[in-house]
């Protein structure tokens, strides 16, 4: 049977006195003795006590624990930004707690309650891409826990955020592609509640239009962003009237999953149709059939950004916090990245 730790308690009962007294010792407080003080350390190292970290963090008023709530730790751009995030706070001496939503908003809705009721300091936070109602982060500003979004970030004005320049990489990803002849270029896009897909929307007619090129709405697929919704998503764009050449796909993971489909339906189609996406994930390189090219949102510069933001509102004290806060709102330039294969 496991010895359960020991106490402050159980050594001040040991000694016959009090548990304060034990606590100050432990602490070299000044009124207490240097012989009782080095007796109650002589007896706490015998005793190989070890000091409750989480009640002292607790008597402090902080955990020294940041929670983080992503929509799947197994996508590589998460991953990474998950590597900013723990050497930034390893760096600070915080813990990190992580929960994944899975894409769902009811599950981030309870992680975010979850997270509420282990007393972390501050949140980070990717939201799932069905969230279209955001009440479950008003309950966080109403206990006083910092939160800062990254990546995916809601449609709201008086938050903490890092995010990539979407519209600016989708720019790019159509003048790439319009510069290499093409001019009836597919769009497939994420859930319209997204702010993403937005960006990306913005960006695709901008992209257009800068080489004055009409915008056709039937060439813009919203998708769920699964394999069996790009594939629905992928025949829509095959069977437009128009003919399109080229396809911009909302990330790596919807391309890859257009690429496969497309082979599989036709090897002429597939080998004539080109791929942009965006994640520049860096298996892409080890596959055979890859997008030309891919929007690079550097998921370690969002996440360290994030990271530190998040710290530095936890050393705010609470008198510095009002209703006129200041809300850091940080875009990193996004960058468009081409494929070569040796």
């Amino acid at each position: 049977m496991n010895k359960k730790p020991t106490t402050i308690k159980e050594i001040a009962r040991l000694l016959n006195i009090s548990a304060s007294t034990v606590s100050r010792a432990l602490h070299d407080h000044s009124s207490i003795g240097i012989a009782t003080r080095l007796k109650i350390k002589n007896l706490a190292a015998e005793l190989n006590y070890e000091p409750n970290q989480t009640a002292i963090f607790l008597q402090q008023g902080k955990t020294k624990t940041i929670g983080v709530i992503l929509p799947e730790l197994s996508e590589d751009f998460f991953a990474t930004a998950v590597n900013a995030i723990e050497d930034i706070a390893n760096e600070k001496n915080y813990t990190v707690l992580y929960a994944q939503s899975h894409d769902d908003e009811e599950r981030e809705k309870q992680l975010v309650e979850k997270m509420k009721n282990h007393r972390v300091d501050g949140l980070l936070i990717s939201v799932a891409k069905n969230t279209s109602s955001y009440e479950h982060f008003d309950l966080l500003k109403k206990h006083h826990i910092p939160v800062v979004f990254f990546d995916r970030i809601p449609p709201l004005k008086n938050i903490h955020y890092v995010a990539s320049n979407i519209e600016t990489g989708t720019i790019q990803a159509l003048q790439y592609l319009i510069k290499k002849g093409h001019r009836t270029i597919g769009l497939i896009n994420g859930p319209v509640n997204m702010y993403s897909s937005n960006e990306r929307r913005e960006g695709y007619i901008k992209g257009l239009t800068k080489s004055r090129l009409k915008f056709d709405p039937s060439l813009i697929i919203n998708c769920d962003l699964t394999e069996n919704g790009t594939k629905e998503a992928i025949d829509e764009l095959l069977n437009n009237k128009r003919k399109v050449t080229s396809i911009v796909a909302f990330n790596d993971y919807v391309a890859l999953y257009a690429i496969n489909y497309t082979r599989q339906k036709d090897l002429n189609k597939a080998a004539e149709i080109v791929f942009v996406s965006y994640s520049n994930l860096p298996i892409i390189q080890y596959m055979n059939h890859i997008p030309a090219a891919s929007v690079e949102q550097f998921p370690y510069k969002q996440g360290q950004k994030a990271t530190e933001i998040l710290l530095d509102l936890l050393q705010q004290k609470d008198d510095e916090v009002s209703e006129n806060e200041a809300y850091y709102k940080v875009i990193i330039e996004s960058s468009l990245i081409e494929n070569i294969k040796e």
